[in-house]
């Protein structure tokens, strides 16, 4: 006759076995820890859809808060890239004295051309020099009422090196002055160095401006958090009374300021984008006016990607501040 197990037997039998336990045993936190999670994220979205005008408002502040700096660092970045790639262009124009003449000017171009730092030097003679100013000037009915060319014989002169910027051309300047027949030499680079101290003005000057506005941002934050602090004390004092810690009544509100940054850098975003297509068109007509093609590229992708991670953490921030000094004030009495 088999005997029946024990209830200790089948207890050991039913219990699992140490892997499993341990599995079991990290897996409840880590779905307690999402769910909890996932529902101050449900209930953040709920608040801002019952207050659909503030909650717009907000956005909308912070939204130009955040576009303003933003499109200013654009621009100024895609100017400065234009300037280095004019940079890299530039040349040294050699004017020569009225009285060489062509066969001179041939042979002058040759010394140039043969000189250390030189890349290439070009002749551009009266006659061509004359045509060229006819085509872009639009002056070439009045230019050719004149009784004589008045323009001079040009060498242009491609350095082999431009580390250093116009200071590191000077000394190729000075040897191409003293050369017999030159009357005039002028390096090309200056109003591009000119173009980068201007743009590093408004570079100090968006930073600023990007700080307060930043400060402005935190402020709105702070006080729409603490408002909806407010408008919700009572539930915030049952919930303290039923043992929810700080941490618990914090997090809807902490994903109340992630939730407006979100929002706030997509419409930054977007917007910066097509503002920067509808001023493209008058970028295009205006470097049309001197025969280049530059144009604006758009809202790159790196931007728009820190424009959006900034304006959640400064959401979560400005959340933050306000919820970790209101939230301790309320306590059940």
């Amino acid at each position: 006759m088999s005997r029946k197990p024990t209830t200790s037997q089948e207890s050991r039998r039913k219990a699992p076995s140490g892997a499993a336990r341990s599995r079991r045993d990290w897996r409840h936190p880590l779905r307690s820890w999402s769910g909890s999670h996932r529902a101050s994220a449900r209930q953040a979205l709920e608040r801002v859809r019952q207050q659909p005008l503030s909650s717009l408002m907000t956005v909308l502040v912070m939204t130009i808060a955040l576009a303003l700096p933003m499109g200013l660092t654009v621009l100024i970045d895609q100017i400065e890239r234009l300037g280095i790639d004019w940079q890299r262009s530039a040349q040294l124009s050699v004017y020569l004295e009225d009285s060489v003449t062509t066969e001179q000017a041939k042979t002058l171009t040759a010394q140039v051309a043969a000189l250390d730092g030189v890349a290439d030097a070009q002749l551009l003679d009266k006659d061509l020099a004359l045509a060229e100013f006819q085509q872009h000037s639009g002056l070439g009915d009045a230019l050719q009422q004149l009784a004589y060319n008045p323009l001079p014989a040009v060498i242009v002169v491609t350095p082999s090196s431009l580390d250093g910027g116009a200071a590191a051309l000077q000394p190729l300047r000075d040897q191409l002055a003293a050369l017999t027949g030159v009357e005039l030499v002028q390096i090309d680079l200056q109003w591009v160095e000119r173009l980068s101290a201007i743009l590093g003005v408004f570079e100090r000057f968006t930073g600023a401006l990007a700080l307060m506005l930043i400060l402005a941002l935190l402020l709105v934050m702070t006080n729409t958090i603490r408002l909806a602090i407010e408008s919700r004390r009572e539930e915030i004092l049952v919930v303290k009374l039923v043992g929810g810690t700080d941490a618990f009544v914090r997090r809807p509100f902490l994903y109340i300021g992630v939730l407006y940054g979100l929002i706030a850098g997509l419409l930054a975003w977007g917007l910066l984008s097509l503002g920067l297509a509808w001023l493209n068109a008058s970028v295009r007509q205006v470097a049309a006016l001197y025969y280049s093609d530059f144009a604006l590229s758009g809202m790159p992708l790196a931007d728009g990607l820190t424009l959006l991670a900034g304006a959640m953490l400064l959401g979560l921030a400005g959340a933050w501040l306000a919820v970790g000094r209101h939230i301790r004030d309320i306590e059940p009495q």
